[in-house]
């Protein structure tokens, strides 16, 4: 049993399924307003695809007449989405846990995760280092903390670190789980979960995040 690393944690269901840029815009516009750690698990209105800050639209773009294609604010690889349980964890500068190393926290987060799985009766682990790159595709490539099961990577994520906290954005594949696993991995993370609902003025603020940058053809093809 790992040591809970928040207390409290908000737990967000987004049962509302979204469109990738407003998913990316709500992740940010938390990040903007939280005051305490964050967890939210949501939804993809139909397949999507994200990829990393740094990536090449080039990389994607025969995929954007199948797949709703967004830029992510992370890091990271190519990820696709429509099956996979996906989540992001806002950590404010006024947490105490925001003053680790971000590799820390993307480890313990994984921790977490694992123990998690482990429970479903997934033989879940931490991967260690491994610096060959195979593909673009984040789920090809296993790096330090990522989750896998059998030598296969089931959970990865990417960060941002910004002057208001850390957000990590990540996603869970390929592994069996019950429908209350997402509170079962929110457990593992925090002992004092409180589960609440978006307010009207954060769904706003999403939506012009949205059309300002996630949704603009100069941040997707910025690359």
């Amino acid at each position: 049993m790992t040591k809970p690393l928040f207390a409290p944690l908000d737990i967000y269901h987004d049962i509302a399924s979204r469109a990738a840029a407003l998913n990316m815009a709500i992740d940010e516009a938390l990040l903007e307003i939280a005051t305490g750690p964050v967890i939210r698990f949501y939804k993809w209105d139909h397949p999507a695809l994200s990829f990393g800050y740094f990536g090449k639209f080039a990389d994607v773009a025969n995929h954007a007449g199948q797949r709703d294609v967004v830029r992510r604010w992370t890091g990271g690889g190519i990820v696709f989405h429509g099956d996979d349980l996906t989540y992001s964890i806002v950590i404010p500068v006024s947490s105490g846990f925001f003053a680790e190393s971000p590799k820390k926290i993307y480890a313990a987060i994984h921790s977490a995760l694992c123990h998690a799985l482990k429970e479903n009766g997934a033989a879940a682990a931490l991967a260690p280092n491994n610096s060959s790159k195979i593909s673009d595709l984040c789920f090809a490539n296993p790096v330090l903390a990522d989750v896998i099961v059998n030598g296969r990577k089931v959970a990865g994520a990417a960060q941002r670190r910004t002057r208001r906290g850390l957000l990590q954005q990540g996603s869970i594949r390929d592994v069996d789980h019950t429908d209350e696993f997402a509170d079962q991995f929110a457990s593992k993370l925090c002992s004092k979960c409180y589960h609440k609902t978006f307010d009207e003025r954060l769904i706003a603020r999403a939506h012009e995040i949205a059309e300002q940058k996630y949704g603009a053809a100069s941040w997707l093809q910025r690359r």
